[in-house]
């Protein structure tokens, strides 16, 4: 059976909406998309393909180890990780990171962690 649902919007919690979305909006490429509210707004794919980010003011700790994170894919894994902390993004250095793994650990000007992990292996 097909299920009928489908992922439309990855929420984040966010202290500072306009600083992560401004960081979000160059990380992804995304667009910002007129929301009408001041504490939430919604970013999404230029071409309309994958899911949206939403961004949504409401002070929350920053959870270690969080319970959900976005893995971000791409063919230049070194590139991208230097673009992601030139625009203010921070890697997490992990004991139990093993040595030949295929992904890097980032966090969002918030704290908010991600992996960029690297599909040409």
């Amino acid at each position: 059976m097909t299920s009928a649902v489908r992922i439309g919007s990855i929420v984040i919690r966010v202290d500072d909406l306009q600083r992560e979305a401004a960081f979000w909006e160059a990380a992804l490429g995304y667009r910002r998309a007129d929301t009408g509210a001041d504490d939430f707004l919604i970013l999404r794919p230029p071409d309309g393909r994958g899911p949206n980010m939403s961004l949504d003011r409401v002070p929350a700790r920053v959870q270690v180890p969080p319970k959900l994170h976005l893995d971000l894919y791409t063919d230049d894994q070194a590139g991208e990780v230097e673009r992601l902390k030139a625009l203010g993004a921070t890697e997490i250095h992990w004991d139990r990171r093993p040595p030949d793994a295929d992904y890097v650990i980032l966090a969002d000007p918030e704290g908010n962690r991600f992996c960029v992990v690297d599909t040409t292996r």
